[in-house]
């Protein structure tokens, strides 16, 4: 079997050691070095160019280096009846649980609040409220979602989440669909974005649902660059609509130098750490679908296409 590698990130050193080692069966070529592209069998790829999958006339999967595809499905020419498997390791589950709820507890612990008295030499106690009484929003209960509501619920926190069809976890309040979404957003006071981006999420954090969380509420965006109207954020922050905003997502990405957000007081910049590939541990179920695929089996990581996750 032969699997070509491109990454418009990072190239093929940081995986190639961890590559070989999970799959030494597996012919590795690298981009732009693929030799003849009849021979390729699969692709492991991070934001191809538009037309690179459709140049690969024998693809039979297709590989995310990442748990997001939304920069394979945006190709207008990727080949539709290649099979697209988005990357579920348990490393960047930890990692996103951790940072997820990092930031809740900065947040619910008033933390920015603290540092803001600091810069101004104020001693001033403030008591945040108990963990039961503090409502955490999980928009999206995929992997991740899933994993860190669950987290939540274990440091004693009411947790809720919204998803296109209903879920059932744990002691994790249920809202699914167009209808529940106001309720949803009515009853979080941060709300933590975790969905998908598809056309139909694309700009969820806008202006509509700023205004219909609780005023004062709190946003930590840690899925895409397009779930957010960066224009609708700094507004419903100059209002007070919004009291703080946690963001490791951008729609451009580095953040440019001069951008609104880099200096704003209630925004928290982290450069799209919460849930980095880690090339040894995604080695493992990259190869674990690689031998699916040449034993004929099915994908259970697979996506809808149509659905966008």
């Amino acid at each position: 079997m032969i699997l070509a590698f491109y990454s418009a990130n990072r190239g093929l050193g940081a995986w190639e050691p961890a590559l070989r080692q999970a799959m030494p069966e597996v012919e590795l070529r690298a981009a732009p070095d693929l030799g003849d592209l009849e021979e390729i069998d699969a692709a492991l790829v991070w934001r191809p160019p538009p037309g690179w999958l459709a140049a690969l006339p024998n693809l039979k999967l297709i590989l995310s280096q990442g748990a997001g595809v939304d920069h394979i499905l945006t190709d207008p020419l990727r080949p539709r009846h290649v099979p697209i498997v988005r990357l579920v390791d348990p490393y960047m589950t930890r990692s996103m649980v951790e940072y997820v709820t990092f930031q809740v507890l900065r947040l619910h612990l008033k933390e920015p609040e603290f540092r803001r008295q600091q810069q101004d030499h104020v001693w001033r106690q403030l008591v945040p409220p108990s963990a039961r009484d503090r409502r955490i929003g999980i928009l999206g209960l995929g992997e991740l979602g899933a994993a860190c509501a669950a987290a939540l619920v274990a440091l004693g926190f009411d947790v809720a989440g919204w998803s296109r069809s209903p879920k059932q976890l744990p002691c994790v309040t249920s809202f699914a669909g167009e209808a529940a979404f106001d309720a949803f957003l009515a009853r979080t006071d941060i709300l933590v974005c975790l969905i998908p981006l598809t056309a139909a999420t694309r700009g969820i954090l806008g202006r509509a649902t700023f205004d219909r969380l609780p005023r004062g509420a709190s946003v930590i965006n840690a899925g895409r660059g397009g779930h957010l109207a960066e224009a609708d954020l700094l507004a419903a922050l100059a209002r007070g609509q919004i009291a703080e905003a946690v963001l490791d997502v951008f729609e451009t990405e580095p953040l440019p130098a001069d951008h609104a957000f880099w200096d704003h007081p209630r925004i928290v910049v982290t450069p799209h750490v919460a849930a980095l590939t880690n090339p040894v541990t995604a080695a493992e179920a990259i190869a674990a679908n690689l031998r699916r695929l040449a034993a004929g089996e099915d994908f259970p990581d697979r996506i809808d296409p149509d659905a966008g996750y």
